[in-house]
């Protein structure tokens, strides 16, 4: 990256028609492309989410979504969790979990955050607090456990 990386945090009224297209074309380019999940990304949550990213250049680098308690759990909860895969490797994804919790924390002034996370990162969420609830179930044919983190 030559470009230094400029972290934003917007709720959804406030993106401009540049950076949500970034936002539509990276999560597309992750869940759809690379993991072959065929669903309806644009799912009617935006609107009610605060957006996380990290960009350089004008490309997305790292991505979250987070909401306040009672849109999607009673808890605050983080979604749509990615980065970029051609800057895996840089850390980028415990910068934006502990910017997404930092969000949550002053935003929504909650501790308490529910989260959906693919099996194989159960060990990189429990690094932030997060713990295994045993409530395991696929989604889009890939292994997903509820997490949550209440400090």
């Amino acid at each position: 990256m030559n470009s230094s990386i400029v972290w934003k945090i917007k709720p959804f009224a406030r993106l401009s028609t540049e950076e949500l297209y970034q936002i539509l074309k990276i999560r597309q380019e992750v869940f759809i492309v690379e993991q072959t999940c065929y669903y309806l990304d644009a799912d009617g949550y935006d609107q009610q989410a605060v957006h996380i990213w990290a960009e350089s250049a004008g490309e997305i680098l790292a991505y979250s979504r987070v909401f306040e308690p009672g849109i999607k759990y009673a808890e605050a909860s983080i979604g749509r969790v990615l980065t970029n895969p051609k800057y895996r490797k840089n850390n980028l994804g415990k910068i934006l979990i502990r910017f997404s919790i930092d969000t949550i924390e002053a935003r929504f002034r909650t501790r308490s955050i529910r989260i959906s996370a693919q099996d194989y990162l159960l060990s990189f969420y429990s690094e932030f607090g997060f713990e295994d609830t045993g409530k395991k179930y696929l989604e889009d044919d890939i292994p997903h456990t509820e997490m949550v983190r209440v400090i």
